[in-house]
């Protein structure tokens, strides 16, 4: 059956297969680590500090990982990403005593390095595989892909409460290594060299996208992302088990169904924002859609600092701040590989991406250090800021006369 599918057909299927497995490994890790260092008593900004060079290479990595695509092949990128989480989780199956916080920081950089290569490479290789001319089916199929990815994202961060609770922290890193190792065997032997290849060899000096609607766009994603990794990442899940209480299989799982809900909501993204009526997205719609976020987050930030109903607020506030992030996220997604140009797509779709990981490397060091100072509802504020600004600057996005969705 698989061999009678279309040849592009094929290679987006294992470019998702490669990119889902990668990806509950990365949701495992996060949690793995947040859970496991705050158990050995790590307060919340040296807990952040731990992810500080995982979001660092991050923004190196989108930046000449689009380069390299462009010059390698995605194919190599992607192997590459593999290879490299499988080195990092086998760093980390080493006795207690030697996981100090170096030791973790210079795995959780290649980890970084590893995850952004193989994002940059799964969503450049869609553009190779879908014509110019069909921007609905793009949008489908980015939101598909984009969707999936957050969805078992948070079945990895309920993977990683769990064999924590089940097997301990070494032999779940171990686990995860050995699962990726047999995937990435796969990969190399399955996917086509020249995918994503530039017809000419890019410069250097081209790694800095020279298109206004792609600095826009990025500018707008990196205080996108800020705004949720502000709460999220590391004050969410230690409020969690400190204030409420919760053990780590039940803020592994809040986390997961949160992630799983954002991602199912990711994947329905052109359902909502209108292509079964025969449209797609512009910046107008990115501008709509932040700002309703914005509005949102301010109110669950009041609730939550006035103290009004804490687990009603939380819980369910922010299950409604993941589902309409999820259409901003989706809508970017879209929007950076419609913008990029079809040859070297990789280069403006890692530039793009390189802002990406900016945003969550801000919003990653301020969520240790404002949530130790302040608390949850203060997190919550300088997410509303950053979310104001994602509309202020989302006001410059090209606005586009309706196009048919095909």
């Amino acid at each position: 059956m698989f061999a009678s599918l279309s040849k592009s057909v094929r290679q987006y299927m294992l470019v998702t297969f490669n990119y889902w497995n990668f990806t509950i490994t990365d949701g495992a890790l996060r949690m793995l680590v947040v859970l496991h260092f705050h158990g050995l008593g790590y307060s919340s900004l040296e807990i952040a500090s731990l992810f500080l060079f995982y979001e660092f290479f991050g923004v190196v990595t989108n930046l000449i990982g689009g380069w390299l695509g462009a010059r390698l092949g995605l194919n190599k990128t992607m192997n590459l990403g593999l290879g490299m989480q499988i080195i990092a989780l086998s760093m980390l199956a080493v006795p207690t005593a030697m996981l100090t916080i170096p030791w973790v920081m210079a795995a959780q950089a290649l980890s970084g390095i590893a995850k952004d290569l193989n994002k940059m490479s799964a969503k450049s290789s869609i553009k190779t595989l879908v014509p110019d001319e069909q921007q609905g089916a793009l949008y489908k199929w980015i939101a598909i892909l984009t969707g999936s990815k957050n969805a078992l994202k948070g079945a990895g961060f309920f993977v990683g409460g769990l064999l924590l609770s089940l097997i301990g922290f070494k032999y779940a890193v171990l686990a995860m290594a050995a699962v990726l190792t047999l995937v990435f065997i796969g990969s190399v032997l399955s996917l086509e060299a020249d995918m994503g290849k530039a017809k000419t060899k890019p410069k250097f000096s081209q790694l800095f996208s020279k298109s206004e609607s792609i600095n826009i766009l990025s500018a707008a994603r990196m205080f996108l992302f800020g705004a949720r990794d502000v709460w999220f990442v590391i004050a969410l899940p230690i409020y969690l088990g400190s204030v409420f209480g919760w053990d780590h299989s039940m803020v592994g799982g809040f986390l997961a169904a949160w992630t799983i809900a954002y991602g199912f909501v990711q994947g329905i993204a052109p359902k909502i924002t209108g292509k079964s009526q025969g449209k797609v997205p512009d910046g107008h719609a990115a501008l709509l859609w932040a700002g309703g976020l914005a509005i949102v987050t301010a109110g669950i930030a009041y609730a939550v600092q006035i103290g009004w109903q804490p687990e009603l607020v939380i819980i369910g506030g922010l299950m409604l701040f993941g589902a309409i992030f999820a259409v901003n996220s989706s809508l970017h997604s879209y929007l950076i590989v419609s913008y990029a140009k079809g040859d070297g797509v990789s280069l403006d779709v890692g530039f793009y991406y390189m802002a990406n990981a900016m945003g969550r490397l801000i919003g990653t060091i301020l969520s240790g250090w404002v949530f130790q100072i302040a608390g949850l509802s203060a997190c919550l504020w300088v997410s509303f800021v950053f979310l104001a600004l994602t509309t202020l600057i989302s006001l410059k996005l090209p606005k586009i006369e309706p196009v048919a969705a095909n």
